[in-house]
């Protein structure tokens, strides 16, 4: 085989697939930054995932912030997370029986910490 048809045959494979997100996916799995955009949100969050990839909590740089403050700043990590990972966005998260609301704690210098897994659908 030619070395002009090889080369026509491996763009005419490649095209096709550009489109289709697959780059995005092996940017992720070779540790690129996924859907890790810079964002505008109000706090600095940081994910670290648990027991299992499922399993991660968020630590928002927020002393003082009320969850209300810092929910989306909270949210975004772990939605992009669960996205690439998982191809979904659903989220179990902890939740504070006594206020029916995402199980809040604050580390020593105030910043929130959050606690969740990505859903099985």
């Amino acid at each position: 085989m030619s070395s002009v048809l090889r080369i026509g045959l491996v763009f005419c494979l490649a095209v096709p697939l550009a489109g289709c997100g697959i780059g995005q996916r092996v940017s992720n799995f070779v540790g690129g930054t996924g859907s890790n955009q810079s964002v505008d949100l109000p706090f600095a969050a940081s994910l670290r995932t648990g027991e299992t990839p499922r399993d991660f909590t968020v630590t928002a740089r927020a002393p003082g912030a009320s969850l209300a403050e810092a929910r989306e700043s909270l949210r975004y990590p772990a939605t992009s997370h669960c996205v690439d990972r998982y191809g979904n966005s659903e989220i179990d998260w902890v939740i504070d029986p006594a206020t029916g609301d995402w199980a809040v704690s604050r580390l020593e210098n105030g910043d929130l910490v959050v606690t969740g897994r990505c859903a099985r659908i």
